[in-house]
């Protein structure tokens, strides 16, 4: 690679100790990743995907073929009853949005366990807002259990609040922009079991943003009833230009679906238009394109902890997700990093990045991406506010080779600084 990008010497060698530093991590990413590819290969074979399905439909959609065998790879890959996978969910915030109305009603209490949710789906809750048709506005009780000061779940805390027997227990599994850890499996689990305990009626959601396919076993294998999520994070393959999935219990993921279309036609309407092929493709190559992604996040933390930086997840920790947080020293380093991301990209390498002014956030915010599709977060990209702790949230990869490169370039860029 270094005849075609210009690194020095120092990055270089830094890099081949990361490397070694990072082998066995890989070895379990690689596990991780074999498992899941073959088992969307049975999820294929088992929903009995054909070439024809691939032509998609029009007008309402009826006996889409494509559609509904897609569903069925989803469920399958998931280990859920049944699954809506839709190119019309336009983030995965609106599939989680319509999965939370599709299951709350005026007067049901939701308790968040892992503190307050993803600031975008706050607006749709009513936390710290007042927006015309949001839970709050239909009369659903939003209550949370925060985390303890080490970042880590509260379990006495989350087993009081359960008691209360809400009607839904949520769980955001990503870190998010946050410094809390992810959540691991067995930490849903744990979650999951305290519920089954003091609270068996209550439904246990999951927003499983950026953390399909990091480990082998699926949350619905733990209990979790219901889970959504983005196609243009890690079930979309980088190859999904759009949309989203709900994925759990029959009953669950049939009242999303009226949520989203009309109460009694549900899942037997929406036309895919020219959308299968690659919603297809992109979760067939779900499982690598995490895999490589996981690499790329391990690697940074590898090469960042030898550079100085506290980093985490450390490069040998467990994940729960794809994305990796750096802290760096200044809103100078932040720039210059999410540059040296920018340069290594496919598309719009040539663009500098520069902090502006961003909704919801109290400071200005710089962004790298240089993606096929805007705003893919399984593609190579990162982001940081301009403020301390100087944190940069980086997530996704193509493939590892790129990968390594961008984290390489930027590394350059920051030690250029010094």
């Amino acid at each position: 690679m270094f005849s075609f990008f210009s690194v020095d010497k120092s990055v270089r060698d830094a890099s081949d100790k990361a490397l070694t530093m990072c082998r066995e991590q890989f070895q379990k990413i690689d596990e991780i990743r074999g498992y899941n590819q073959i088992k969307m290969l049975k999820a294929f074979q088992e929903a009995r995907v054909s070439e024809s399905m691939f032509g998609g439909s029009s007008g309402y959609g009826y006996g889409d073929r494509g559609r509904d065998a897609l569903d069925e790879v989803y469920a399958y890959a998931f280990d859920a009853e049944d699954a809506l996978v839709r190119h019309n969910f336009v983030s995965g915030t609106h599939a989680l949005t319509v999965a939370l109305f599709g299951v709350l009603r005026p007067g049901d209490v939701m308790l968040s366990v892992a503190s307050t949710p993803y600031d975008t789906l706050r607006g749709a809750i009513g936390i710290d807002s007042d927006y015309s048709g949001s839970l709050k506005d239909f009369g659903v009780i939003y209550k949370e259990v925060d985390l303890k000061s080490d970042g880590t779940l509260d379990y006495e805390a989350i087993e009081k609040e359960i008691a209360q027997k809400p009607r839904m227990v949520y769980i955001q599994r990503s870190r998010g922009y946050e410094l809390r850890p992810s959540l691991l499996f067995e930490d849903i689990k744990r979650i999951c079991e305290i519920t089954r305990r003091v609270s068996p009626e209550s439904v246990i959601m999951l927003d499983n943003c950026y953390g399909e396919f990091v480990e082998l076993e699926s949350p619905h294998k733990c209990g979790v009833d219901l889970m959504a999520g983005s196609m243009i994070k890690n079930p979309g393959g980088a190859i999904a230009r759009t949309g989203g999935y709900i994925s759990g219990r029959r009953d669950l993921v049939e009242q999303a679906a009226f949520r989203l279309t009309t109460p009694g036609t549900g899942k037997e309407l929406g036309a895919t238009l020219d959308t299968v092929r690659e919603m297809f493709l992109g979760a067939y190559n779900a499982p690598h394109i995490t895999g490589e992604a996981m690499k790329t996040a391990v690697f940074s933390a590898a090469l960042f902890e030898l550079l100085g930086y506290e980093v985490t997840p450390r490069y040998n920790e467990d994940r729960g997700d794809i994305i990796q947080v750096l802290k760096l020293s200044s809103d100078t380093e932040l720039v210059e990093f999410c540059r040296g991301i920018q340069a290594a990209s496919p598309v719009d390498s040539f663009v500098v990045p520069e902090p502006s002014d961003m909704p919801g956030y109290d400071c200005q915010v710089v962004m790298a991406s240089g993606a096929f599709t805007l705003g893919s977060s399984i593609e190579l990209s990162c982001d940081a506010p301009l403020r301390p702790p100087f944190a940069v949230w980086l997530q996704g990869a193509h493939n590892f080779d790129a990968g390594r490169l961008g984290i390489m370039l930027a590394a350059q860029r920051v030690i250029n600084l010094k």
